[in-house]
């Protein structure tokens, strides 16, 4: 008897490897490929990845026109030269399943892993159906148990949904984009690579909409009342108790009656509030908390928890669950925890507790459980996976605690018959905030101890001239948490969704902004073939899909209703290709334009723009009037110059933000002869 059994990563591979070993571990390597050889229970066990996708969809015929329904399932190092690593994995897999008589699928269990699991045992191993194992941690114990206890046959209900999901976002992908790109060459005869998709145009459509509502927005004036009062020896800022004044004169007269008077305290509330303990993280929730704290991308929370993962640390992050069942274990998590000095003393106060529970949320996934330590000891970690791990082992540790109790204080002050409200609030009782120590979310704002009548000593008074602020835009986390409200994407797609939004220009900055480009391709597409960014559409896919898994509904039925939408879909679109087109690189112009002018020509009236030379593969500056004007300034090689809209200190001259692979960027001024080049230039050395 000789066992393949089939991973999703090598590192997966050397983890069940040594977990299942009763013996010698054996490490072969063939062309860079490492696989496994070990026994168990008198058993020859061969242990190999699939490297992720080791398949992937692509067309069965190249054609230019569109919507593509003709696709296959290919190798994917025969689509891609990126992916031309993975053949080498792909002919380990075919050389060990020849030898193999049982298959035993051991990938990550979600619908990808079940995807990828599934075409290594129908493409590789020529077989219909294999074992399965299912585990959340990549713990001994938990692969000891999924291995004993693994299914006699693949999860087909989960795999027919992951088909399903592949076959929709491919269809979708490959047709908007090149109906996008053709709309454009057919229009104009200029060759620019649009993309869309089934999950992507709708993320742009949000962007846009939050964006048009700020544009519209009118500020409104308002007038507030603020004063610096002194009590007890301390400071603190008050608002007259009308928040904001709509008439400025209103205002004006309460200001001038009382400026200069002191006042003395008229009312102190307090009250006491508890505070639950958070419950354990999914995914989403760990990317929303990492971005607050840590200002960590949602795409980098994901790679760095992945990485976690794989290191046997934490549990599979990729899940959905605020969960934590009683069936893992955490006493026992708990007092392996315990054994790192940064913890100690923390489970030591929670393993006294009688009743030890976690506090979970709502959210649920039949498959893994919420996201947590799992005891194992970090070795070597660089400072930002070590700071996800800490806030995800807190995390867990803080929602077996109790509450925590605040305090919260209003304070009110009277000042000639006129009423001043300042609040605060302290932490009375730390609970669970102590072991969430450095991740605390809430402020100390401390009132001093006082009584009704103690003299206020008002050290200014300010009549504060305001208006209405927009809408806030969408930070990188906030817009994920908006798509997993709509139902759009999935937890493990929706971060690498926003990531492309950026690549293709459509959107740009911090706080998400749509660029024009992004703001005209959904003006023009609600215009001509609105389907594309439609949600509801997507959204009724989505449940769609969630009812292959449920068993609910057949693949086959789900993907002839899709390719009727998308041919009806394009209908439109073909009716409409020139105007779409035309319209569509104008925008792209404008953007350009917009995002290389660093500032106005110094020698006439036109403006300075970043270039591009394929003859010297550099950048440079020149004025847009050339050749009438022949402005021009060199910008150092290695890096991707960006306008900053700042200028220089020195000399006012344009400064460029200077991008590099892998370093931090850096400023640069573009006159040659200011004064500072040489400190710009050492700044860049040591950044």
């Amino acid at each position: 008897m000789t066992e393949l059994i089939i991973t999703e990563k090598p590192a997966q591979s050397l983890k069940i490897a040594s977990a299942l070993s009763e013996g010698k571990l054996e490490k072969i390597s063939e062309k860079g490929a490492p696989y496994y050889k070990i026994t168990n229970n008198g058993k020859e066990i061969f242990i190999a990845s699939a490297v992720g996708h080791i398949f992937i969809l692509a067309e069965s015929s190249k054609v230019k026109d569109y919507p593509v329904f003709d696709v296959q399932w290919k190798p994917s190092f025969q689509v891609s030269k990126s992916s031309s690593f993975t053949k080498k994995y792909y002919d380990v897999l075919k050389k060990l399943s020849k030898e193999a008589t049982e298959i035993v699928v051991a990938t990550d269990y979600d619908i990808e892993g079940s995807v990828i699991g599934a075409n290594v045992v129908k493409f590789i191993c020529n077989k219909k159906n294999a074992k399965r194992m299912k585990f959340s941690t990549l713990t001994k114990n938990e692969l000891l148990s999924s291995y004993k206890e693994a299914s006699k046959t693949l999860d087909f209900p989960q795999i027919e949904a992951g088909e399903t999901r592949h076959t929709l976002d491919f269809y979708w992908g490959i047709s908007t984009s090149r109906a996008l790109t053709n709309s454009i060459k057919n229009a104009t005869g200029r060759y620019k690579i649009m993309s869309s998709g089934r999950v992507q145009g709708p993320a742009l459509k949000i962007i846009v909409d939050k964006e048009k509502e700020i544009q519209r927005f009118k500020p409104v004036p308002y007038w507030q009342l603020q004063l610096l009062g002194e009590i007890k020896s301390k400071t603190l800022e008050f608002f007259h108790e009308k928040i904001r004044f709509d008439k400025e004169i209103e205002a004006s007269e309460i200001y001038k009656r009382i400026k200069g008077s002191d006042g003395k305290v008229h009312e102190i509330k307090k009250s006491k509030t508890a505070i639950k303990p958070p419950s354990p993280f999914d995914l989403t929730s760990l990317q929303m908390e990492a971005y607050r704290v840590f200002k960590m991308q949602p795409k980098n929370t994901l790679e760095n928890a992945q990485n976690l993962y794989l290191a046997g640390l934490i549990s599979y992050p990729r899940t959905s669950s605020q969960q934590l069942p009683e069936s893992i274990n955490y006493k026992e998590i708990i007092s392996k925890i315990s054994k790192q000095s940064d913890y100690k003393e923390v489970c030591k106060n929670l393993l006294s507790m009688k009743d030890l529970k976690p506090n979970n949320g709502i959210k649920i996934d039949k498959a893994h459980p919420a996201i947590h330590p799992t005891g194992e000891i970090p070795e070597k970690l660089s400072k930002e996976v070590h700071n996800l791990y800490d806030l995800i082992v807190r995390r867990t540790l803080a929602s077996f605690s109790i509450p925590a109790i605040r305090e919260l204080i209003t304070l009110k002050i009277e000042v000639k018959n006129e009423i001043f409200v300042t609040s605060g609030s302290r932490t009375e009782s730390k609970g669970w905030l102590e072991i969430y120590s450095r991740f605390n979310p809430y402020k100390e704002e401390e009132v001093p101890d006082t009584k009704v009548g103690d003299d206020v000593k008002v050290i200014e008074l300010n009549l504060l001239s305001k208006e209405t602020q927009p809408p806030k835009r969408y930070t990188p986390a906030s817009i994920i948490k908006k798509l997993e409200q709509l139902g759009l994407g999935t937890k493990a797609t929706r971060s690498s969704i926003i990531e492309t939004l950026f690549d293709r220009n459509y959107v740009h900055n911090e706080s998400i902004e749509a660029t024009s480009l992004g703001i005209k391709t959904v003006e023009t597409l609600e215009k001509y073939c609105s389907e594309i960014i439609d949600e509801k559409l997507t959204r009724h896919f989505e449940e769609e899909m969630e009812q292959i898994q449920e068993e609910k509904k057949k693949k086959e039925e789900v993907i002839e209703e899709a390719k009727i939408v998308l041919i009806k879909m394009f209908k439109h679109f073909k009716e409409n290709e020139a105007k779409i087109g035309k319209s569509l690189y104008e925008a792209n112009q404008e953007t350009l334009n917009i995002q290389t002018i660093v500032g106005k020509c110094y020698e006439c009236e036109g403006s300075l723009k970043i270039n591009y030379s394929k003859k010297n593969k550099s950048y440079f500056i020149s004025c847009n009037k050339y050749p009438d004007c022949k402005a021009i300034f060199s910008i150092p090689k290695y890096a991707l110059p960006k306008p900053s809209g700042k200028f220089c200190d020195e000399c006012n001259y344009p400064v460029l933000k200077m991008i590099r692979k892998g370093k931090r960027p850096y400023e640069f001024c573009i006159n040659k002869n200011c004064k500072k080049k040489l400190e710009y230039l050492e700044n860049s050395n040591q950044l």
